[in-house]
């Protein structure tokens, strides 16, 4: 009975240690597929702010497409008149989301100045330049259709995941040292609460042109000058 239970024992012993084994190679292959997808990449980070430039370029140029001229044919200064009413809103809102990616493209390049990249960062970047390259067709929704709750909170939407994925994106940059200025905590600080203070904008901003006026979405051109005060403000107080 003894060298029976001796025997289970060992053998729970050795299945023990085999299984303690096969987790220990599992981690350390995670860890190592891991370290391995983290390395720095070897391109030039002035071909990333190329693309992004290239990119913001192009989607500042197809906001202008979002504005159509009427099918049926003007014949007279009233039909002008009635015609050039009607694209007021759609103008209004263009003019709103030009002034929302100009003032992304100031932040991606005031603070995300990057010396090195890896693949996380890269892809981070992929997902921020999709959200803003989707702006011009959530304008034409929000332009045509601002009296659906909908169309409001699609285009709410994407502003605010395109400033999470700037966020996600500085952060990581951050955590990494890819940066090459804003590497220290205060700097950080003035980074996200700003970015805090413009999703907050983007919130309200949305709740507002809803429920109580459509006018109120002209409100994102707070956005601008919020960042502006406070980039004077922080200036002074670290001279």
């Amino acid at each position: 009975m003894m060298d029976e239970k001796s025997r289970l024992s060992s053998s729970e012993e050795n299945d023990g240690e085999e299984t303690k084994e096969k987790m220990g190679s599992h981690i350390s292959s995670h860890k190592g597929f891991l370290e391995a997808f983290s390395q720095p990449l070897d391109i030039d980070p002035g071909r990333i702010m190329g693309l992004t430039d290239g990119i913001f370029g192009m989607v500042m140029t197809l906001l202008i497409f979002g504005m159509a001229l009427p099918e049926a044919k003007i014949v007279n200064d009233i039909g002008f008149i009635s015609f050039a009413s009607s694209l007021a809103p759609t103008v209004g809102i263009t003019i709103v989301s030009f002034i929302l990616i100009a003032s992304f493209w100031i932040y991606h390049h005031e603070f995300i100045r990057i010396k090195s990249l890896n693949m996380p960062y890269l892809w981070l970047n992929i997902f921020f330049l999709a959200c803003i390259s989707f702006i011009p067709f959530t304008t034409s929704i929000v332009g045509n259709y601002s009296h659906f709750f909908f169309a409001n909170v699609i285009f709410g939407a994407n502003i605010f995941l395109t400033i999470l994925f700037f966020l996600l994106m500085f952060h990581y940059a951050h955590k990494m040292g890819f940066l090459e200025e804003y590497s220290g905590e205060e700097d950080k600080k003035y980074v996200y609460h700003t970015l805090y203070i413009i999703m907050g904008v983007t919130v309200i901003v949305n709740l507002l042109d809803f429920n109580v006026n459509h006018h109120f979405i002209y409100l994102f051109l707070l956005v601008p000058i919020i960042s502006t005060i406070r980039d004077i403000l922080y200036k002074i107080n670290h001279e």
